[in-house]
């Protein structure tokens, strides 16, 4: 079976084509930098490497050209749209309506749709990407895959929210938590690493969107995104963990509208309000080349992951491993660097040595005499995806 994995994020799309179970590759690629001047677009099929610089307006045009690549009939993977079986969808937000990966029809779109007010800058780009699918791949089963599905675990004490209860019952404000297919994936390779019949695991995920779970003997115990994916770490354009007042004082004491409160939090705030960037590539090359406002800002990244590694090794009451994984969670040595200073009261020794080798493996970064261990897991949300609808596909 064929399946084309879409993974559209708020400023990227990854891709996948797989041949399941098999979990054969037949072509992959990624287009980031979507919106901005700069944008990427990276194909990669067996002996075809393109790397080309290209400007996305949106992720409409960004997904109509991956499509574009994979049929192309050079460089392409397939000849023919009735090829592709089915199409696997991340999707973010699936609210009280969706615990598991689920066959998309009319009635589950609206509900995705609905839900975009819970994940403004997720769930209308990954609608689109299923409505552009069904128009291009109309014999394919289209299937969605949720980040909330994972965080199902988490106990009702970390899950409610201190109001009144009726919010709960009634309307379903709640934790939900997201990243889930990441964090799934990540943690089941260090639970099998490790080789331990009970495990307490923080696996941290670090792109745009940022996201850190306490995983408890395979299951999500705690998470730091909320209701929706806006509060907890420092993000690209997300500014995490907020004293809610401030949202009071915007509105009745300096004119914001909601909207504009709503738009700020969400896509003027994080690393782009604190240095006038989004891509942590850019302010980390500034903030070595001597740049207060970025180096201040990565240290205040830092410093709010080290809150949540202390927080959730306190709920656990223990800790076995730290995981970093996704864009910059992978890539940058230099704030991997920062989080793991001054932790050794918790066991968390890092190796500067190992920790400045790049690869795109799993890798092991800690001293030889860390009590807890550190590892870098490249994600493979895609790859978790495909596996997922193929077994739904199989057992329906």
């Amino acid at each position: 079976m064929n399946i084309l994995i879409i993974n559209t994020g708020s400023s990227s799309i990854k891709f996948k084509l797989m041949d399941m179970p098999s979990e054969n590759i037949l072509c992959s690629g990624l287009v980031d930098r979507i919106g901005l001047e700069n944008g990427n677009l990276k194909f990669s099929k067996a002996e075809i490497e393109i790397n080309e610089k290209l400007k996305f307006s949106s992720h409409r045009s960004a997904l109509e050209k991956i499509i574009e690549i994979i049929l192309d009939p050079l460089k392409g993977a397939i000849k023919n749209v009735r090829e592709i079986h089915a199409v696997g969808h991340r999707v973010v937000h699936g609210g009280t309506s969706f615990s598991e990966t689920t066959l998309i029809s009319n009635e589950v779109k609206d509900k995705i749709r609905a839900l975009s007010k819970l994940a403004p800058l997720h769930n209308p780009h990954n609608l689109e990407g299923i409505m552009i699918a069904e128009e291009l791949f109309p014999n394919a089963s289209q299937v969605a895959v949720f980040d909330t599905a994972f965080h199902q675990t988490i106990p009702l004490k970390a899950r409610k929210y201190a109001i009144s209860d009726k919010f709960y019952t009634d309307h379903g404000i709640q934790l939900y938590g997201f990243h889930g297919t990441s964090h799934k994936y990540v943690t089941e390779k260090a639970k099998s690493f490790l080789a331990k019949k009970t495990t307490k695991i923080i696996s941290i995920h670090l792109g745009n969107g940022c996201s850190i779970t306490a995983v408890e003997n395979g299951k999500s115990m705690d998470h730091s995104l909320g209701f929706a994916p806006s509060n907890g770490l420092i993000m690209g354009t997300r500014s995490g963990d907020i004293d809610h007042s401030m949202i009071f004082y915007l509105v009745e004491s300096l004119g914001y509208s909601l909207q504009e409160v709503n738009d700020l939090l969400n896509k003027e705030s994080g690393m782009l309000g604190l240095t006038g960037y989004s891509d942590l590539r850019e302010i980390q090359s500034k903030a070595i080349a001597g740049d207060t406002k970025c180096k201040l800002a990565l240290e205040m990244n830092a410093y709010r992951i080290r809150k949540y590694i202390g927080a959730y090794s306190s709920v656990m009451n223990g800790l076995d491993a730290v995981i970093f994984t996704a864009g910059i969670g992978e890539n940058s040595a230099y704030l991997r660097e920062l989080v793991c200073s001054e932790m050794d009261f918790l066991g968390i020794e890092l190796d500067a040595d190992k920790n400045s080798q790049r690869s795109t493996e799993f890798r092991e970064i800690h001293k030889s005499s860390s009590r807890v261990k550190i590892f870098v897991i490249p994600t493979n949300e895609e790859l978790e995806i495909a596996k997922q609808t193929f077994h739904l596909l199989q057992s329906s």
